[in-house]
């Protein structure tokens, strides 16, 4: 018997999406970083570590001072205080939903128990961070110098369609760019003024161009903000722009074309910000953890996604990283996501082969 009880798996999984993490909300972090080390040492023992960050706590386990699987994940969610109230933690009809259930609460309860269930907890380090969310700027050192010393990072990421595993991502990075003008009367004199938004128009079109879905690139202005008030030429405009790439050339070439934005009006003026802040995860990346989890399960499947992870992290410095080894279901980031629960010991099992494949 491998002590996989979906019953008190289910419990663990209420406790975490009961305690709301939105990332941009320090003491909610504090709250979910603490009722994580409570899970975690109730099913491995002692050894969790609150690491205090800049963004809020990280949480961190390790089953010894020499180990040889990261098992990493985050515990922020997309989604702001209060969505418990609206979408209660339920499951009916073999689904659990609650904001966070998929991505990735329900991995992180399927990974502590297929720890445990593994045999070589003493192996395995995790490390849960509370800014994924939002780039990772202040766990990404420590994830790259964890995944370094232990050698092999098995990434708690929702699975791809069907419980498919990852095993490539694109580069991800956000941009802002801001475009100043001159505030006028709208109605008595708008010729004095400078239109932000008008000039953030052609901006965007510029933006949008820069895409080449030949190279797998995609450049999306995905939220914009300007103007004050209906009778006023707006003075300020900021656009938010999503950037996807294949290859470290693509990303040079789409961070110099944005820093060379150059504006239509003369008398206004441009500044970008951001860059390609996480790195390709290329196909191949897992090495060889992607044939231990084909050990277990022959028929998984593996794919190259768009969205990027703290695996991209892992797997530029080198360290094999097998992504997707989190639950099976689906709607990351919207109200309908949900996990299929009767998979839920399968995966932690699946965690648990990998890891004692690995570690044997």
């Amino acid at each position: 018997m491998d002590g996989l009880n979906l019953d008190e798996m289910l419990d663990d999984l209420r406790r975490l999406v009961e305690t709301e993490s939105p990332s941009d909300d320090p003491e909610a972090l504090r709250r979910s970083a603490e009722v994580l080390a409570e899970v975690i040492s109730s099913r491995l023992g002692p050894g969790v570590e609150i690491i205090e960050g800049p963004a809020g706590p990280h949480v961190r386990w390790s089953g010894s001072d020499r180990p040889r699987v990261l098992v990493l994940g985050h515990h922020d969610t997309v989604f702001p205080l209060g969505t418990l109230e609206r979408r209660p933690f339920a499951v009916v009809d073999g689904r659990a939903t609650g904001p966070g259930v998929f991505d990735m609460k329900a991995g992180i309860v399927q990974a502590v128990w297929g720890v445990a269930a593994s045999g070589h907890a003493e192996s395995v380090e995790l490390l849960f961070s509370c800014d994924e969310e939002v780039g990772s700027l202040s766990s990404r050192a420590m994830i790259e110098e964890r995944a370094l010393d232990c050698g092999a990072v098995l990434v708690l990421e929702p699975s791809a369609d069907g419980g498919a595993l990852k095993i490539g991502r694109k580069g991800t990075g956000t941009f802002q760019v801001t475009v100043q003008g001159r505030a006028s009367h709208a109605g008595l004199d708008p010729e004095k003024g400078v239109n932000s938004l008008v000039e953030a128009a052609h901006q965007v079109l510029a933006v949008a161009a820069l895409a080449d879905p030949t190279r797998g690139t995609t450049v999306t202005p995905t939220v914009a903000h300007g103007g004050t008030a209906d009778n006023v030429v707006p003075a300020e405009t900021t656009i938010r722009v999503d950037v996807r790439v294949t290859g470290p050339d693509e990303a040079a070439r789409v961070e110099a074309a944005m820093a060379s934005l150059t504006p239509v009006d003369p008398a206004a003026s441009i500044s970008v910000s951001g860059a390609v802040g996480r790195p390709p995860m290329p196909e191949g990346s897992a090495g060889e953890l992607l044939g231990l989890a084909r050990e277990h399960d022959p028929a998984i499947g593996a794919v190259v996604v768009g969205g990027g992870s703290d695996g991209n992290f892992t797997a530029a410095v080198g360290v094999p990283t097998l992504d997707g080894m989190g639950a099976v279901g689906g709607g990351a980031h919207a109200d309908h996501e949900h996990v299929l629960v009767e998979t839920m010991p399968d995966r932690a099992r699946l965690v648990a082969a990998v890891v004692s494949a690995r570690c044997a």
